[in-house]
């Protein structure tokens, strides 16, 4: 199985991942530590909200920044 991440604005589009990384995890455990490591790279590029995907199915998502 592989563990992706899809990235949003914070309005909800796809944001164009040229220059972001587009990494492939083998466990959940591991696609969620690489998050805790890279979300504010992520977020400084224009991310506002990822989806975690297990193969083609969306487990869940969340936004990047503080609430406000």
């Amino acid at each position: 199985m592989a563990w992706t991440w899809r990235y949003h604005e914070a309005g909800g589009a796809p944001v164009e991942t040229t220059g972001l990384p587009e990494e492939s995890f083998t466990s959940r455990g591991d696609a969620e530590s690489w998050l805790g490591e890279n979300w504010s790279e992520l977020a400084e590029a224009g991310v506002g909200t990822v989806a975690l995907l297990e193969e083609d199915r969306e487990v869940y998502t969340m936004p990047l920044g503080a609430e406000d």
